[in-house]
């Protein structure tokens, strides 16, 4: 049996002027997280009908991201 995985769009109809280069999902699944080649991080939040929402933007990073991990508690 063939399982079916809508496509998400991000950032809507038109392209941002950045790559995202990293994501990871929260472990409630609740928020992705992207990091771009020009250094910005990017929360976002995932309602359980998959419909996504900016939620803040972070900036700062002064090389691109490559990479995210969660910290320990």
């Amino acid at each position: 049996m063939k399982t079916v995985v809508p496509a998400v769009a991000v950032w809507g109809r038109t392209a941002p002027s950045h790559s995202i280069t990293a994501v990871m999902i929260t472990d409630d699944q609740q928020t992705i997280v992207t990091g771009s080649q020009e250094g910005q991080i990017c929360l976002w939040d995932l309602s359980s009908d998959l419909q996504i929402s900016s939620k803040e933007i972070l900036f700062g990073h002064t090389a691109s991201i490559t990479c995210l991990a969660k910290a320990r508690e």
